[in-house]
């Protein structure tokens, strides 16, 4: 990969990040605060499986530290080492969706549609299933002691959390359908026109 084509993917990965940074402020957050649809999660699958893992992991790290910076984290604090897991380490996680590029991107020149979306919603579930895993474990480990009396932190985490995480994985899958359908050149880098 040149030097110049480097720095298009990195300040596309900041782009990215920025994008899923605004659309975390459009209001679809229930009364529990544990249960939120993201739709940010969207743009940056998008870009992982546009870019691949590392660019993938990185946007979602620069996502989480945004959402640090304009004080999002900060409803929610508790302590710095939650802060961190939750946010910057979490978001990071939603990157290894990236972890079926190269699948997505054959298969679509290939223009083998069903195992295209096969690719994409098993990638979306494993992105957001990785986001949730860390939300998971601060939720037994920071919000279990806020489970009703009796009941397991671990129950109460998965039950919290995995309802998000359901949700999230289903809307993902969907709208990234829906585009791989519309616009499938979203999920190919121009330099990737071809199979040669």
């Amino acid at each position: 990969m040149s030097k110049k084509m480097d720095l298009h993917v990195w300040v596309e990965g900041t782009i990215v990040a920025a994008m899923a940074m605004a659309l975390s402020f459009i209001p679809l957050q229930s009364v529990n605060a544990s249960f939120d649809l993201s739709l940010g999660l969207v743009p940056l699958i998008l870009y992982a499986y546009r870019r691949g893992l590392v660019p993938g992991l990185t946007a979602g790290f620069v996502w989480g530290l945004l959402n640090i910076i304009v004080g999002n984290a900060m409803k929610n604090f508790i302590s710095v080492p939650q802060i961190i897991f939750e946010y910057p380490i979490a978001f990071t996680f939603a990157g290894f969706a990236g972890l079926f590029s190269r699948k997505i991107q054959k298969t679509i020149l290939e223009k083998k549609n069903k195992q295209t979306i096969s690719y994409v919603i098993l990638g979306g579930v494993i992105g957001v299933g990785a986001r949730w895993f860390c939300h998971f474990l601060a939720g037994v480990f920071v919000w279990g002691a806020y489970a009703p009396e009796g009941m397991s932190p671990y129950l109460y985490s998965f039950i919290a959390n995995g309802t998000s995480a359901l949700a999230n994985a289903v809307f993902v899958g969907i709208v990234l359908t829906i585009l791989l359908k519309t616009a499938p050149q979203l999920f190919v880098p121009k330099k990737k026109t071809s199979l040669g």
